[in-house]
């Protein structure tokens, strides 16, 4: 018995300590964020907003954020709008090509973004077209639209068929069955989903690099190539910045979900 106690209290703390490893560094970038000296030191001298100041006066870093969110945004949409229908006939229909065709759909979760960065440029190249915007997007959607399809699809699995048969027993065509039963049902993990979307988009790098251009640079490809060139105090605060965002937008979306959830089964 003592020996179990033991090892599970060695395993406790192993597990602390890599929590302490892994998140250590993002706390110091916060906390550096509000530092006032030029050069990051610990113990802080003072505290100040200032870089944040500074950093909302750069016009190269607002238009990477904004095309960040642009494309965030545009990719969320599209990834749910293919997502959810394909969710939906993937679960409630049966026909040729099934399982061939939900396995491509969610393959590149299992492919580095290293390989499927290199291999859409490629395509992209033999079809003799250049980098543009809507490159970048086609590729995020590619990214994102796995993660729709795997929350809807686990959601949809939870939802009874006779929900949908008993409203077309009773008269609603297939439109007025999905408005009305289907719908409501799968909007926590829709939203979830578009949530996911957003935030796997506006905060990948790897394989964005491949796809940026000079005029469509996202935020994480401009903090790569700030740490490039040199390393000013600005990064630490559009680190902070990028944290926030990433780390809220799936919490967000988690409590979304339970509150819909919570009002569709009261319902």
């Amino acid at each position: 018995m003592k020996k179990l106690i033991s090892g599970w209290s060695l395993i406790k703390l192993f597990t602390l300590l890599v929590y302490i490893w892994m998140f250590t560094p993002i706390i110091a970038v916060i906390l550096l964020a509000f530092n006032p000296q030029q050069f990051g030191s610990f113990p802080m001298e003072g505290f100040s907003f200032k870089w944040f100041v500074k950093l909302s006066h750069n016009s190269t870093i607002l238009d990477a954020f904004k095309n960040s969110m642009v494309l965030g945004s545009f990719t969320a949409v599209l990834s749910t709008a293919f997502g959810v229908p394909a969710a939906i006939a993937f679960i409630r229909y049966d026909f040729r090509g099934k399982e061939f065709l939900n396995t491509l759909l969610i393959a590149p979760i299992m492919v580095p973004e290293v390989v499927l960065g290199v291999a859409l440029l490629l395509f992209i190249r033999w079809l003799q077209q250049p980098k543009s915007f809507a490159l970048l997007l086609i590729g995020h959607v590619v990214l994102t639209l796995p993660y729709v399809l795997l929350i809807v699809q686990a959601r949809l699995v939870g939802i009874k068929k006779e929900y949908e048969e008993a409203a077309l027993s009773l008269g609603a065509n297939p439109f007025q069955t999905f408005r009305e039963i289907t719908f409501p049902l799968l909007a926590p993990a829709i939203l979830a989903g578009m949530l996911f979307a957003f935030t796997i988009s506006f905060d990948d790098v790897t394989a964005t690099l491949f796809w940026a251009t000079a005029q469509n640079q996202t935020v994480p490809v401009k903090i790569f190539g700030m740490l490039r060139n040199s390393i000013s105090p600005e990064i630490n605060a559009l680190g902070a910045v990028m944290i926030v965002l990433t780390v809220s937008t799936p919490l967000l979306a988690g409590y979304l979900s339970r509150r819909f959830a919570r009002g569709n089964n009261k319902t």
